[in-house]
């Protein structure tokens, strides 16, 4: 093989962490942009800002990438003219920079696919645009085509290079000898000479860090820049010189990546000054680590490591059948009677359940970078509806799945942009009622109850019921006459195809959308209520599971059937063989816990269950938030390792229950939903049954399926 033929080979396997890194930087350049708008003066984010655009002009020069690297220049100049003072931040050219962060986006997502006359049409358009917005000095650049953006050659020389590359070079995946014929491209290299002396001995020798300093004198005419984007996969901890002759007519440019360790005495003397870049202190990343912080962290035991989300789920699957066989493994060591055996299964357990706690974590992601992607959908949706608002973001660090958090998403999208629309004010009209010109939404996070609770609040104008109201008569989602209660009649918004929009927008009015999201909220176990002021604002409140893998659960009998409540939801359990009496022919009633009245479902009678009834129950207390309620069981179980399987079509409209798990025995207990279970015990007694009786000898519930111990 050829050593262009070997360089191709080596842009092709390194093309994919390019599109994600550059990914990674463009979400950066957004939020970080959209922080500048509210604080414009502060210089940190705004080299923190250049740095991003730099990032990815220069790895896009490494892969031959011109187009994106010529639009970039043009967003980098301007970065530069602002650090410089020459330019202020305006909500205009602010709108401007995010697009063409869009357009840059888009430039990465496609990378090596053939531009169309389209797409560079609308990249003019934006440069255009750019151009006439900086002034003069941005539109001297703008006769120089996309693909020449960076400055013309300085001639043939002869420059020297040092580098010394970084102790971690070969476990982030990098080819040092590969780097340096990359070179070649740009001219031709010789005087190459090894620095041995950084070079441990034999016996202090680690194969996997990289000890490699070369100096050599590269022939070439191409620009400084361009010599250093060679190196920029190795920019972040490696010392990198590049010595041009002694020209002082031509002041040579510096990067924006400074070396890990100082060059050379002798090589400082004889390199031209360079432009100062004023420090950044770090800037929070918008949907990850920017490269830095995390290849610079890999000799910290808090190291990161990119993994395929495919490859997790994988060992989640694996881990979930481990736990089943392991329960399966105990309850045949408790029947030997082995003490030896049951002790050995004992370890084998809690190794199983500390093994199982750190799997579950590599899932776990703070939902702070999902919140903060609606920044800019906040700022566009306002501006186009014309409003004030501003974005609060609580409880970011909070964490839980990453399945959960990527199907939670787009409700959530849907949730903030119909609060903009409906809820919010414009600040004209919040005058009026003596509020703050500005509105504010707020988006929160916290665990709570073993479930993540996230609430979307808007001090706006709240849900006006009456009109809510009348709209369902007049669709008939309720009987002309019947006023439901408050909090009923706020579900109504959750109805399909119910809106109260008087004209149909590109964001609202086809009555498409909250019934979508709580469809969807539902499909992931969990719940959405809303609560409204009317003149003050409102809350809508989203329960969600932490996980969707596996849970500890507390495992009770009802009948001949199995039930598994989370353990988390489990406040208490008392007997009593009095509370039979209490529940009517629905299963439903209270009890009396200490003086406090708690509402009561009695298994057997809401899910028809048959056999024989034990002469002492228990009560189970369950929590949700403030609310709490007691469900009437038959027998306790104990704590169970719950590995959570999806229901079976048949078995989705069987009420308060969220899913399916296997018991070391082979036998399928039901996972209760307890939200769910919560609503039918504090319902009215007039609602209607939950089962129908088609026989008089087998329980059915609604699907149609009789309740034993194994559903499988």
């Amino acid at each position: 093989m050829t050593p262009s033929e070997q360089d191709e080979d080596l842009v092709n396997e390194l093309l994919p962490t390019f599109i994600e890194e550059a990914n990674e930087q463009v979400a950066q350049f957004e939020q970080l942009l959209l922080e500048l708008e509210g604080n414009p003066d502060d210089p940190s984010l705004l080299s923190a800002l250049f740095r991003c655009a730099h990032t990815v002009k220069g790895s896009a020069g490494v892969f031959g990438l011109d187009t994106v690297v010529g639009f970039t220049h043009h967003v980098e100049s301007v970065l530069d003219r602002m650090r410089d003072g020459e330019l202020a931040l305006t909500p205009a050219l602010s709108s401007l920079l995010l697009k063409c962060n869009d357009a840059i986006r888009e430039l990465v997502a496609r990378a090596k696919e053939p531009d169309t006359d389209a797409a560079a049409a609308q990249r003019q358009t934006l440069l255009d645009q750019l151009h006439a917005a900086t002034g003069p000095a941005a539109a001297s650049e703008a006769a120089a085509p996309e693909a020449c953006a960076e400055a013309p050659p300085d001639g043939p020389r002869t420059c020297g290079i040092q580098v010394q590359f970084g102790v971690n070079t070969f476990r982030h995946g990098m080819d040092p000898v590969a780097i340096l014929r990359y070179l070649d491209r740009y001219g031709s290299s010789t005087e190459v000479t090894c620095d041995l002396s950084r070079v441990p001995e034999l016996d202090r020798l680690d194969p996997e860090e990289c000890h490699l300093s070369v100096q050599l004198q590269l022939h070439t005419d191409a620009p400084h820049d361009q010599i250093m984007q060679a190196f920029t996969f190795v920019a972040e901890e490696s010392a990198v010189e590049v010595i041009e002759p002694a020209r002082a007519s031509r002041p040579t440019a510096q990067p924006i990546a400074t070396a890990a360790e100082p060059a050379p005495a002798a090589a400082q003397a004889d390199a031209p000054a360079p432009k100062r870049v004023p420090e950044a202190s770090p800037a929070p990343a918008a949907s990850g680590q920017p490269r830095a912080s995390r290849e610079g962290a890999v000799n910290d035991d808090g190291g990161h490591i990119r993994v395929l989300a495919n490859r997790l789920d994988e060992v989640i699957n694996l881990l979930g059948e481990l736990v089943v066989a392991g329960a399966g493994a105990s309850m045949l060591a408790q029947r030997s009677r082995q003490r030896q055996l049951i002790e050995a299964n004992q370890q084998i357990s809690r190794l199983i359940e500390s093994i199982r706690n750190s799997t579950l974590k590599l899932r776990m992601v703070p939902i702070g970078d999902t919140f903060t992607r609606f920044r800019r959908v906040v700022r566009d949706t306002a501006t186009e509806l014309g409003k004030d608002v501003a974005l609060e973001i609580v409880g970011g660090e909070t964490e839980l799945d990453k399945a959960v958090v990527e199907r939670i998403a787009d409700p959530l999208m849907h949730l903030v942009r119909n609060g903009l629309d409906h809820g919010l004010e414009t600040p004209e009209q919040r005058e009026a009622n003596g509020k703050p010109g500005q509105g504010k939404l707020t988006l929160s996070a916290c665990h709570e109850a073993g479930m993540i609770v996230i609430r979307i609040i808007d001090d706006g104008r709240g849900i006006q019921r009456q009109k809510v109201l009348q709209r369902a008569w007049d669709r008939g989602l309720v009987p002309p006459g019947t006023v439901p209660s408050d909090s009923d009649i706020l579900q109504l918004i959750f109805e399909p195809g119910f809106s109260t929009a008087e004209q149909v927008t590109n964001l609202s009015g086809r009555g498409v959308g909250m019934d979508v999201v709580r469809s969807n909220i539902e499909a992931l176990r969990g719940s959405v209520t809303i609560d409204s002021v009317e003149g003050q604002g409102s809350t809508i409140e989203i329960r969600l599971p932490l996980t969707l893998a596996i849970i500890d659960g507390f495992l009770v009998g009802a009948g001949a059937s199995r039930f598994i409540f989370p353990l988390e939801t489990v406040v208490e359990v008392f007997s009593n063989h009095k509370v039979v009496a209490t529940c009517d022919a629905n299963g439903r009633g209270v009890v009396d816990l200490r003086g406090n009245m708690l509402p009561l479902l009695d298994l057997r009678k809401v899910y028809a269950l048959k056999g024989p009834v034990p002469e002492r129950r228990s009560v189970v207390v369950v929590s949700i938030g403030l609310r709490r309620y007691g469900v009437l069981v038959d027998t306790l179980l104990g704590q169970h390792q719950t590995v959570i399987k999806p229901l079976g079509k048949l078995l989705r409209s069987l009420k308060g229950i969220s899913g399916s798990s296997i018991l070391g025995t082979g036998e399928v207990a039901m996972i209760f939903d307890v939200e769910t279970l919560g609503q039918l015990a504090e319902a009215g007694r007039k609602r209607t049954p939950l089962v129908s009786r088609h026989t008089e000898t087998a329980p059915i519930n609604e699907a149609g399926l009789t309740l034993t111990g194994d559903l499988s």
